[in-house]
């Protein structure tokens, strides 16, 4: 009896069912770790999610916070109507459009990427008392950023009438001091005007040309080019010559100069200088393909670019093998296949501005209370080493000596120094059609000597024509600005 009973227990214990158990509360911890750890890591995603009611709730009772300039000036505050609605209030009109952005049918740029912050409150309990006493709203917590409300003036002002985009960095930092977009608009009356924007399907007017505008680079790729082919020939790029006809010719496809120059005898220096694309088909023609695909993907084409501030578009081009002859040689002057956003050719110059180390850009420094007190802090952060030093050195050069000698002579300046290159990026059916580029930087002189470089800027204007002509005046203005250069 004693042993039947014995055999009984036994019997009960089912081991797969065990196992099974077993296997189903690992994967519950494991999920709800992973859902906490998730919910942590993406709170500001999750809050500002239309799906999420906590962001309705927030606003009921929260007034939402301000946006500041670097220097303390207010660029966007909201306020009680007599109505009782709340108001959004954008100081400078259309100046911060694209990178302030909105909030109302929904959100855009800042307003969008710190929403989290703009509709949560660390207001002190003194201060919400007596908030409750009155029946009013919380204070929201307040966005301060690093742009600079002058250089975001003279930026939209020098970009004028014409359709583009301008941005203006601190390489040393990836501090965004000024990012422009036109066409742009009045974050003030986007309620009233939505419809209407909606049914342009041509200007694009909501869309941040800086960020998510992608372009044929045209001769601001022969930056990459010629970091490819310093990398493959470190020990003889110096000794490079090429004799510029006007044209170049492999096969039946043909490359000619911008206007059909001639260049004439050239060295590697002053093929840059003098943006020949007859030498940079010559020199593209050379590359092994397979290892510049390699060194695009290092220089982020074709993925995400590292910053969470902003929207951004992705760079396109994939060389390889089969890449033809006719597309090799597009590709070396920046066309054929070709498409880069501003805001990533600032971040390669950036780069290269700072001795090949990349910084990732950001816009917000940090998030205060309604008294001041700081509650998050943002501070610059080190993406890597996407150049190496020597050949940004070697770039450098090569930059300066467009200011030198070559298409960027106009910047030319005994206040500060600058580099750089230009470019006219064709487009279009139509033969003669470009943009017009300028990417480069400035810095300042200690005695003799060139300090780090201060600021980059990069400028794409629509249609305009060639970069030394319509490019490169803007980025004068901006320097001479930032360093106070009055010729009065």
């Amino acid at each position: 009896m004693k042993e039947r009973k014995e055999k009984k227990r036994k019997k009960k214990f089912n081991l797969p069912i065990f196992v099974v158990t077993i296997f189903f509360a690992a994967l519950f911890v494991a999920m709800s770790f992973y859902i906490v750890n998730y919910s942590i890591q993406h709170k500001m995603d999750l809050i500002s999610n239309s799906y999420n009611t906590r962001a309705k709730v927030l606003a009921k009772k929260n007034i939402r916070g301000s946006i500041f300039a670097s220097d303390g000036q207010t660029i966007v505050s909201s306020y009680i109507d007599d109505d009782g609605s709340e108001v959004r209030d954008y100081k400078f009109g259309k100046l911060f459009s694209h990178v302030v952005g909105y909030s109302i049918n929904g959100r855009m740029g800042i307003e969008d990427k710190y929403n989290y912050y703009l509709i949560n409150t660390n207001a002190p309990v003194t201060v919400k008392a007596q908030k409750d006493q009155k029946k009013e709203k919380y204070p929201a917590d307040d966005v301060y950023t690093t742009l600079d409300v002058e250089l975001q003036q003279i930026a939209s002002d020098a970009l004028g009438v014409y359709k583009g985009a301008v941005i203006v960095t601190e390489p040393s930092t990836g501090k965004v001091l000024a990012m422009v977009s036109k066409p742009d608009f009045d974050p003030t009356t986007i309620a009233e005007n939505w419809d209407s924007y909606l049914e342009d399907t041509e200007s694009g007017v909501l869309v941040n040309r800086a960020t998510q505008g992608l372009y044929p680079a045209g001769s601001t790729f022969k930056i990459l080019t010629s970091i490819e082919y310093i990398k493959e020939n470190p020990e003889s790029y110096n000794s490079y010559r090429y004799n510029c006809s006007g044209s170049y010719k492999k096969g039946e496809d043909k490359i000619k100069c911008y206007h059909g120059t001639v260049h004439g005898s050239l060295d590697f220096d002053m093929s840059f200088a003098k943006s020949c694309n007859s030498s940079f088909a010559n020199i593209g023609m050379q590359l092994n393909r397979d290892k510049f695909n390699s060194t695009l993907e290092e220089m982020l084409f074709n993925t995400e670019l590292p910053t969470n501030d902003f929207d951004c578009s992705v760079s396109k081009l994939t060389v390889s093998d089969d890449t033809s002859d006719a597309d090799m040689m597009q590709i070396a002057i920046g066309q054929g296949p070709v498409s880069i956003s501003a805001i990533h050719l600032n971040m390669i110059t950036c780069a290269i501005a700072n001795n090949g180390k990349l910084m990732k850009p950001y816009v917000v420094e940090r998030v205060a209370n309604c008294e001041g007190k700081t509650v998050k802090t943002f501070k610059p952060e080190e993406y890597g080493n996407i150049i190496g030093e020597d050949t940004a050195l070697v770039l450098q050069g090569l930059m300066e000596t467009v200011v030198k000698k070559g298409t960027g002579t106009k910047l030319k300046n005994d206040n500060y120094y600058a580099a750089g290159k230009t470019g006219s990026a064709e487009y279009g059916a139509v033969k003669g059609e470009s943009h017009a580029w300028f990417t480069g930087y400035a810095g300042s002189y200690e005695g003799k000597e060139k300090a780090k470089p201060d600021i980059c800027l990069t400028i794409i204007v629509e249609g305009a024509g060639a970069g030394g002509e319509y490019a490169v005046p803007i980025a004068k203005r901006i320097f001479d600005a930032y360093y106070d250069v009055s010729y009065q």
